[in-house]
């Protein structure tokens, strides 16, 4: 007796099927996700936030700088696994929506929220040893309030990459397909913004350090408004005598070139004197050697209208560092 022969297979009904199975894997990943997200959330809120407002521990101000809109999120939180543990995606990730604000709200309050906390843990006795007290509860898991308190931002980059792959696998026919798609694009939105405030914020930290580096009269606002790219000893290379070492900092639209300060200034130990700035805008750059990747490090010919400088490392590593961020910042003046 002959066997049957098998059945032709159909592309589109096997695609179908690879989109279900990863719809279905991805929603279980998000619910799952959302079950523990909630939970330390509900965590901070109990033992923290209101605790903290119960016992007066802390000032109403520096409640709300240290924690931000932590409620808020926890109560978004509650409403969408409500959903998601129903089955309905698309309507619980629309109605999470409007909520996105309030991680916005949390991403420019973060910075201050660090600083707080680490000042009420320097200052307050009191605050120290309730913080103590609650990180040392069974429910936390040898977890530490800071390493919570960034919580809603690290779960927003899991909500884009979740909340996409589950647009993506959702078929068009499917009732949920515009919610899922349209809740997509909104939090993508939502983390670049995120993603834009944090780095603000470090550049902001860049240039408050670079800034106490600098001392004298010249270095007063020289970083105010820039952007920071990158800093490290040079050695500069004059047409004639030794190479110089000097430190350099480099910013957008700037180069600046300093000395440190001699050990005779106890006032300003360890702090550099600003030597000179160089505006990338006018700046060509070559390099003299330093091709073949070898380790003997390499040379870097900067030009400017009114002057050349000749920069030498001996760490092929380093200046391959130098010379691409001189690049980004003779292209970002450019553009």
């Amino acid at each position: 007796m002959e066997s049957p022969a098998p059945r032709a297979r159909c592309p589109l009904q096997e695609q179908r099927a690879r989109w279900e199975r990863k719809r279905a894997c991805t929603a279980r990943e998000l619910l799952e996700t959302e079950r523990r997200y909630e939970e330390q959330l509900g965590l901070v809120a109990t033992y923290f936030v209101g605790i903290l407002r119960a016992k007066g521990t802390l000032r109403p101000p520096e409640r709300q700088a240290l924690f931000g809109p932590w409620e808020l999120i926890y109560g978004a939180s509650q409403e969408l696994l409500t959903y998601l543990e129903g089955g309905h995606w698309g309507q619980g990730l629309e109605g999470f929506c409007p909520h996105l604000e309030l991680y916005t709200q949390f991403a420019d309050n973060a910075e201050r929220s660090q600083t707080t906390l680490q000042e009420q843990l320097k200052k307050s006795k009191r605050f120290r040893r309730f913080v103590r007290l609650q990180e040392g509860r069974p429910e936390f898991g040898g977890l530490h309030l800071q390493d919570l308190l960034p919580l809603p931002l690290q779960r927003l980059q899991q909500y884009e990459t979740l909340v996409v792959a589950l647009a993506e696998n959702t078929s068009p026919n499917s009732p949920d397909h515009q919610q899922l798609t349209r809740a997509a694009r909104l939090i993508s939105e939502t983390s670049q913004r995120v993603h834009t405030i944090g780095q603000k914020q470090k550049n902001d930290q860049h240039l408050r350090r670079v800034q106490a580096l600098l001392s004298g009269r010249r270095a007063k606002g020289l970083t105010s408004g820039r952007w920071f790219l990158h800093q490290g000893w040079l050695l500069v290379v004059p047409p004639r005598g030794e190479p110089r070492p000097r430190m350099f900092f480099l910013f957008s639209d700037v180069l600046l070139m300093a000395k440190r300060r001699p050990p005779l200034y106890l006032l300003h130990s360890g702090t550099f004197v600003c030597q000179a700035l160089y505006p990338m805008a006018q700046c060509q750059l070559h390099k003299v050697f330093g091709h073949s990747g070898g380790p003997c490090g390499g040379l870097l010919s900067l030009s400017f209208p009114h002057e050349k400088l000749l920069l030498m490392s001996t760490d092929q590593e380093e200046l391959l560092h130098w010379y691409h961020s001189l690049t980004l910042a003779i292209s970002s003046q450019k553009n």
